[in-house]
């Protein structure tokens, strides 16, 4: 193959097709928002937790109540399938912290 027609591959898109790897870059852009939204999403929803939690333990309450843990990693498993338990654990010890 001479110079001419070899295509170099895009090393951030791993294709040498121009249309590909502009296509490529758009729904990466997408993907990229969608994290920044899970990330923001996350971080507030760990910070309502602990208010629960802190206004539960205040008025006498226990630290955390195992029946709505049980009901979050149910409604996840369920939309997600095996690994929506293992998101929702994750996302329950970033607002109660470990058990």
């Amino acid at each position: 193959m001479s110079a001419d027609t070899t295509t170099k591959t895009d090393q951030n898109t791993g294709t040498a097709e121009p249309l590909a790897a502009e296509e490529i870059r758009a729904i990466r852009e997408r993907i990229d928002e969608i994290d920044q939204q899970l990330i923001d999403l996350w971080q507030e929803r760990a910070r309502l937790s602990q208010t629960v939690g802190k206004t539960r333990m205040a008025s006498g309450g226990t630290r955390l109540v195992l029946s709505r843990e049980r009901e979050i990693v149910e409604r996840f498993r369920e939309a997600l399938g095996p690994d929506g338990a293992q998101v929702a654990l994750m996302i329950l010890r970033a607002g109660r912290g470990p058990l």
